[in-house]
Order: C-alpha cells, then sequence, then structure tokens
C-alpha cells in the first residue's frame, strides 16, 4: 500500500500538523508520496519544511503547458473517463464559491497527477480540508485514479459548506475522518445518515519531541497567541481586551506569533489603544520558536470567532500551558475549567477578566492549572495514536474499487 497526501500547499507554517502527521505515518512503515498544488516558492523558516519541498510533486510548478497536454492526453486515452470526469466538474463548479473556469484547472491538475500517482504505485489519495485539494482527489478518482479520503477540520468547511459542495465530496469518498466531536456533527448535517458510519474521529496530534523534554512551570508575565493575522482569529477583539486589562494597571506582555493579512489593522489598532510597549509581533516563526515562545509564556491566548481545534492550543497544554479561549467549535472538548478558561465569542470584557485571572494567579495554582492541561492533551492528542488509526484506515480502504454501500469503518470517540 501506498498512500498520496495531495494538498493544496505545503508544506505551510500554518499547517505543520500536516508534516507530522506524515512523518509519524511514515514512521510506522506507510509510505507517503507528497502531491501539493503549489508551495514550492516559499520561503520556509522551519528546517524540515526545506526538506519537505525537496520531497514534493507540484502540479503548478510547470506552468500551464503540461496542464493542457495532460488534459489532451486524458481525453485521447480515455475519453468515457474524462466525460465521466468532465460531468463532475460542471457539477461542483455550479454555484460554487470559484467561478466555473476555475474548476476546469482543478481538472487538467487531476489529469496531470494520474500518471504521476500510477508511476508512484498509489493505491489511495488523502487530502486536508474539504476544499480545493478534496475536490481534485474527486476529479482523480472519476478519471480511473486511486480512490480518496479526507481530513475535515473546519471551520473553512463549515462556513460555506454548499459552495464547496461537500457533502458531494463525503458521498464520494471511501471514508472522512472528522478531528473532532464538533467536526464529525457538522459532517453529518451534510449527507444521509447512511454514510454517518464512514466519518470516524481521529485527533490531530501533537509530536513527543514537541514536549518531551520536562518544561519549567509557566510563570512571568507573558501571555501568547499564536495564529495567523486573519479575520477569524480575532485579534483585534484581543487588543480590545488587552486595552482593558492594561487600564487596571496590571503588569503583562502579548506576543503575537504569526503573520498574515490583517497585520496592518493589528498595527495600527496596537498604536490607537497605546499598547505598544506591550504588544509585539513576531512575523512568521518555526515550530522550534513557536515552542519557544510558549515555554517563555504563562498561557495560551485564543480569541477566535472561528476554529476547529487549534493545534497550538494543543502544543501549549502538553508544555504544562493552561488555555484562556473562546468557547467554540471543539475547543471546549480539550480545555475545561481545571486547565484553562472558556468565554464567550466576540465580547472583549470576559476575554480581559480571564487574562486578568491568569496573571494574578499564583505560581502553585497556575502549575496545577498547566500539569492538568498536560494530562488531558497527552490522553488525547498523540501524533502517533492517530498515524496507528489513519494507517488502519488507509489499509482497509486502499485499492477498494466497487462501493455500493458506504463501509463502516472503525470510529473513535472523544470523552
Amino acid at each position: 500500500m501506498k498512500v498520496a497526501y495531495l494538498l493544496n500547499h505545503y508544506p505551510k507554517v500554518s499547517h505543520t500538523f500536516i508534516r507530522r502527521e506524515i512523518l509519524a505515518l511514515e514512521a510506522q512503515g506507510v509510505p507517503v508520496m507528497r502531491l501539493a498544488v503549489r508551495g514550492w516558492d516559499d520561503a520556509a523558516p522551519d528546517p524540515t519544511d526545506q526538506d519537505e519541498k525537496s520531497r514534493t510533486h507540484y502540479l503548478l510548478r510547470g506552468g500551464i503547458a503540461p496542464l493542457l497536454k495532460a488534459m489532451a492526453r486524458q481525453a485521447l486515452t480515455s475519453p468515457a473517463k474524462f466525460l465521466s470526469a468532465l460531468a463532475l466538474t460542471f457539477k461542483l463548479g455550479r454555484r460554487a464559491d470559484r467561478p466555473l473556469p476555475v474548476h476546469f484547472i482543478y481538472l487538467a491538475e487531476a489529469c496531470l497527477a494520474v500518471p504521476m500517482l500510477r508511476a508512484e504505485g498509489v493505491n489511495h489519495v488523502h487530502a486536508h480540508f474539504g476544499t480545493n485539494a478534496t475536490e481534485v482527489a474527486a476529479l482523480i478518482e472519476a478519471l480511473g485514479g486511486p480512490g480518496y479520503s479526507f481530513t475535515c477540520h473546519g471551520s473553512e468547511e463549515f462556513d460555506r459548506p454548499e459552495m464547496l459542495h461537500l457533502g458531494e465530496k463525503i458521498r464520494r469518498s471511501r471514508f472522512v475522518v472528522a478531528i473532532s466531536s464538533f467536526c464529525r456533527s457538522q459532517i453529518y448535517r451534510w449527507v444521509d445518515h447512511s454514510h454517518w458510519s464512514k466519518v470516524p474521529i481521529v485527533p490531530c496530534g501533537v509530536e513527543p519531541a514537541f514536549h518531551s523534554a520536562a518544561a519549567a512551570p509557566a510563570s512571568g508575565r507573558r501571555l501568547l497567541a499564536v495564529g495567523r493575522l486573519c479575520e477569524q482569529k480575532g485579534h483585534l477583539l484581543m487588543l480590545e481586551a488587552a486595552a482593558l486589562v492594561a487600564a487596571k494597571g496590571i503588569d503583562f506582555e502579548l506576543v503575537l506569533a504569526g503573520d498574515g493579512e490583517l497585520r496592518e489593522p493589528v498595527e495600527a489598532r496596537i498604536d490607537a489603544l497605546r499598547l505598544r510597549d506591550r504588544v509585539r509581533i513576531t512575523g512568521w516563526i518555526s515550530s522550534d520558536q513557536v515552542r519557544e515562545e510558549m515555554l517563555a509564556s504563562r498561557a495560551l491566548v485564543v480569541s477566535s470567532f472561528a476554529e476547529g481545534l487549534p493545534v497550538v492550543v494543543m502544543e501549549s497544554m502538553a508544555l504544562s500551558r493552561p488555555v484562556i479561549s473562546t468557547a467554540i467549535a471543539a475547543i471546549p472538548e480539550l480545555v475545561r475549567p481545571e486547565n484553562g478558561w472558556l468565554v464567550p465569542a466576540g465580547d472583549p470584557q470576559p476575554l480581559a477578566q480571564a487574562m486578568i485571572e491568569c496573571l494574578q494567579l499564583d505560581d502553585a495554582e497556575l502549575q496545577r492549572m498547566g500539569e492538568a492541561a498536560r494530562v488531558r492533551v497527552l490522553a488525547r492528542h498523540d501524533i502517533d495514536d492517530a498515524a496507528t488509526k489513519l494507517a488502519k484506515l488507509f489499509r482497509e480502504h486502499a485499492g477498494e474499487a466497487v462501493r455500493t454501500q458506504p463501509r463502516l469503518v472503525t470510529s473513535t470517540t472523544t470523552g
């Protein structure tokens, strides 16, 4: 058995959990081909990502000519399958979030990918996120390539499920991995009950190397937020909360680890709220640097409006750091009163109050919460355990050509 991971962008700074998953699968003896649409020309601050680039096949790297040649070849050599894939392209392009010509590009990418997968001996394709990579995977199968599965994360898939034709992608798949109970419940909404049995829960995992060395107990005055500077992460609201904390005369530092399209508005808001001496933006940093920032922090702060289950929450808890977070999506499945604070989304007042409580907590209580966080996350989110479950699913479904009913897969529940 050989699996191909088909990704829109790889490697990606904000998606290091995918890299960890691939490496964990390979450590368990599952050969993995990396196939990505783009990402070859990105700056990669993490040395491991640089190595991953050299191992990845990129569908758009050669430009338009190879795509057109691949499409013509598929149309001439397998006209019936090409017409089937073309019909699916029209179906998935109707009332979609992107115009129809973009979906023809997805078809061309699939045409280019099919011979590459055959040459590598791949008999199953797995994608992450139910967006364009999963559409390419579905088109690959329609062209006669291997069947596919995908991991559904949220929140992107759940923001516009009808435009992404999420239900169609689920129905055609061999199985769909949900990263949490909340995620699975949202997947259930878009398919008939007969498909529910092929939606196992496989939580994302934290690799042992990240947390194996003993972490010093949390202390100091630093609060940390990790993530892309974008609308859904709620950084502007976090700054409003920080201003409320500062108005109380409480000493603290807030570090925003990441970068993104909202950097300029975030910088402007920092200045408007007179927080320049309290808030620092790191820009994109490597996994090792994220770990160092977590170790130097008192707690992680998440102010998001929409999420799946952030890997940074798992990582912070694995390093014995409590979490202050909005009570959205799957986060309450992991963050509990004994290891953190859950606050309503969209309101800076309770977020500020939680930050104040964290900053005023004595060292002994802070350490107790940090240890509770570590125990909970390590019991639920181990990357090797996740890789074992995925490998089992891949072995069950690789090469499966004909399905008249959805197959029952092992379902992991969270408590």
